[in-house]
């Protein structure tokens, strides 16, 4: 069965998924538009907020019908890559899968909602609020970084 070859891949891509899902759907659920929760006062809090740009709400002023393609195609393509190519390292398929889970993510909010949930927001260095598809990405962008410096074999 061809889910086994790459099966890490495939586990990490549907737990980042429905991570990301649920924790949207929470903010979604509890929170006004624009509402913000102090969990550590001026450091970090919650804040509901709306995207319909890129990261960092880069191309908000109407990029997003190419983003919501972008983001399919990207997300067809790690599907095939594991579908159809050689069985990755347990490394490669952890990262690839947490892109795929995070692209996932936030191209279903492009379609279905056209503008992607953001609630995390780290205001001691007034980073951009984000949500857990773009830390997914990422994490996975580190872990593909991290094995294309070191010496890895497929998993047998």
């Amino acid at each position: 069965m061809r889910f086994k070859k790459n099966s890490n891949f495939w586990i990490v891509a549907l737990v980042s998924l429905i991570m990301d899902h649920l924790t949207k759907l929470w903010v979604v659920q509890n929170f006004e538009p624009g509402e913000t929760l102090p969990l550590w006062h001026s450091v970090f809090h919650l804040t509901y907020v709306t995207n319909t740009g890129a990261a960092f709400s880069l191309f908000s002023n109407g990029g997003i019908l190419w983003l919501r393609w972008l983001s399919l195609l990207v997300s067809l393509g790690l599907m095939a890559m594991a579908w159809f190519g050689p069985r990755q390292h347990r490394w490669e398929q952890i990262g690839y899968g947490l892109i795929l889970g995070g692209a996932l993510g936030n191209g279903i909010d492009r379609f279905i909602s056209g503008h992607v949930v953001d609630f995390l927001d780290f205001r001691l260095i007034n980073f951009p609020i984000f949500n857990l598809a773009d830390i997914s990405i990422n994490i996975g962008i580190w872990f593909l970084i991290i094995a294309t410096f070191t010496q890895l074999k497929p998993e047998s």
